[in-house]
């Protein structure tokens, strides 16, 4: 690592002389390390087309970047700790005993001494119920005494609610599950392990929708991410929706606009619509004019399935490039989703996300997650010890401005956002003088309105970690048991993993909750329910005091650069 300090020098030209080298020295350091990445990546490919092998991944003995940010921006002033309360409940008492020989004469009884102790029973029951069976001459009808809610088939609700808990919530394979049933005395199979897990659950499914509906009436924003997901061995890709009251996963086969908006219309049919909103949106995105003017002639406001829409483009258009029907599918469907007159589902008008393009114009608007982009000054790795100074400083103001945000979302004050507004505007107005690090500054002062909507709205949190911890529960999941191969392994991947991540967040015992469901769901109240009176009690919209009138909301054309200065994407480029 280079020690040369530019700020040392009394000549500003050459000063500025060596400054300009250094930053050459960076860009061209990364572009060596790129052009040497491709080389062996192509030496791979050739290698292995020759029927060879390609270069052995080896993994770093050193720890590679870490890109946490936990000890910058948190406030341990502020985080007292916490002791966990002991809550054992005592359902059987024991009194022992001292042998009367082993005790002197002038022993005095001084009452008992208690010890709790916390065991377990695993043993199976095996139950044969005597039905009574009666039958009617006049009616010509037997009569069979119906069997007690939730037995159904050859396995008990415990045992249903126990195995669904270890698969979904433990993460235990369908291997060690089928093994460790056994081992408690089962008899049962793989199939029926199988079965069990993925098969009859249509009451829990709509449990599912339910708790999605709730949990978008509960807030005007929610929180969203993605990730991979296998089934049967094709890449899909898992959405995770939620809010402190809720998570709910979805599992769809490609990652874009559609694809999300599908999940936030609970999936749903698609619908598309023809209007002012979907023009806005087909201008923004470069959408050729001649086209345009020609669509024009279809019908307007009303909704249109994807065959009705395929004719009208058939019919008016001529044949559209695959960019150009994707850009015409998204606006349509945009435009569709918030010209609902009567929602099944509440319209989301946030979207807490990193910066993936994927969730662009989708809503009013997006709330960026200061983490991810805090995350990209971390992926600078500057060679100059000069450079290393300069970012270390501009992050350590970078995050205390975020313990700022932190603190006026616990109190907001009118005059502190105006006062917050300032501070930012002065810490990305920062040049440095290192290359990379400006245009990473620059790209976070183009997401000022997405960075600071929590001054407008202190409800929405400055942070997706919410959502990155439910990516979490799949990603786990999927280690263990890879993926699904059938559909409805698909279905009981998402329903029961929102249900555990649901009940963990309202802290519900999600096994007693599957079992009272699997007997009829009458003992303990919905998870819906529950987060409909969380909502009451702490409402997560207060600062959209007013209703959304669409359109509203005019999305910006995004552009990103590279640390280059260099255009490099805009909104309509999606992967």
């Amino acid at each position: 690592m280079l020690t040369i300090d530019p700020t040392t020098l009394a000549d500003p030209v050459l000063r500025d002389l060596i400054t300009s080298l250094m930053n050459q020295i960076e860009v061209l350091e990364e572009r060596v390390q790129q052009q040497a990445n491709e080389i062996q990546r192509l030496r791979d490919e050739n290698n292995r087309l020759r029927g060879e092998q390609g270069q052995p991944t080896v993994r770093p003995g050193v720890k590679p970047t870490d890109l946490a940010s936990e000890s910058e921006r948190a406030d341990h002033a502020l985080r007292p700790h916490r002791r966990r309360a002991r809550s054992i409940v005592i359902t059987n008492e024991q009194r022992l005993t001292i042998d009367p020989v082993q005790l002197p004469l002038d022993a005095v009884f001084k009452g008992y001494q208690p010890v709790e102790v916390q065991e377990i029973v695993l043993q199976p029951q095996g139950i044969r119920f005597l039905r009574e069976k009666w039958y009617s001459p006049s009616t010509h009808r037997t009569y069979v005494a119906p069997l007690p809610s939730g037995f159904t088939g050859q396995f008990g609700p415990r045992l249903r609610a126990l195995a669904l808990t270890l698969y979904f919530e433990s993460g235990l394979s369908m291997a060690k599950l089928h093994g460790f049933l056994r081992l408690a005395g089962i008899a049962i199979s793989t199939g029926q392990v199988s079965r069990l897990l993925t098969h009859n659950h249509d009451r829990f499914h709509a449990e599912r929708q339910a708790i999605l509906q709730a949990g978008l009436a509960s807030s005007p924003w929610q929180q969203i991410d993605t990730t991979a997901t296998r089934v049967n061995g094709a890449n899909h890709h898992c959405h995770v929706l939620g809010n402190p009251l809720y998570t709910v996963y979805t599992t769809t086969e490609r990652r874009d606009r559609l694809a999300a908006l599908d999940v936030l219309r609970g999936g749903a049919p698609r619908v598309f619509r023809l209007n002012t909103t979907a023009e806005s949106l087909l201008q923004l995105m470069g959408f050729p004019t001649k086209p345009l003017k020609r669509l024009r002639h279809g019908p307007r406001d009303q909704d249109l399935t994807l065959t009705e829409l395929d004719s009208l483009i058939a019919t008016h258009l001529d044949p559209l490039t695959p960019v150009q029907r994707k850009w015409l599918l998204d606006a349509l469907a945009i435009a569709a989703y918030h010209a609902q007159e009567h929602p099944v589902l509440p319209i989301v008008r946030t979207l807490v996300c990193d910066d993936a393009p994927t969730f662009r114009i989708l809503t009013e608007s997006i709330a960026q997650c200061w983490v991810h982009d805090g995350r990209a000054y971390k992926r600078l790795e500057p060679r100059f010890a000069h450079h290393i100074a300069l970012r270390e400083a501009f992050c350590a103001r970078y995050w205390a401005f975020y313990r700022e945000l932190a603190a006026y979302r616990r109190a907001p004050i009118p005059d502190e956002a105006i006062r917050l507004r300032t501070i930012f505007e002065g810490l990305v107005a920062t040049i440095t003088g290192y290359q990379a690090l400006d245009e990473r500054i620059r790209i976070t002062a183009e997401k000022k309105a997405e960075l600071l909507l929590v001054l407008d709205h202190p409800e929405v949190p400055l942070h997706n970690n919410a959502a990155e911890l439910g990516i979490r529960r799949r990603v786990r999941k999927r280690d263990v048991s890879y993926g699904p191969r059938r559909a409805v392994g698909v279905a009981a991947w998402d329903t029961f993993q929102s249900l555990a991540a649901t009940a963990q967040q309202l802290g519900v015992n999600v096994t007693a909750y599957l079992y009272d469901t699997l007997c009829g769901g009458t003992t303990l109240p919905r998870l819906a329910t529950i987060i409909a009176e969380r909502a009451q009690m702490t409402p997560l919209g207060a600062s959209w005091s007013e209703p959304a009138v669409l359109p509203a909301w005019r999305p910006k054309r995004l552009t990103r650069w590279n640390r280059w200065g260099q255009r490099t994407r805009t909104l309509d480029d999606l992967t």
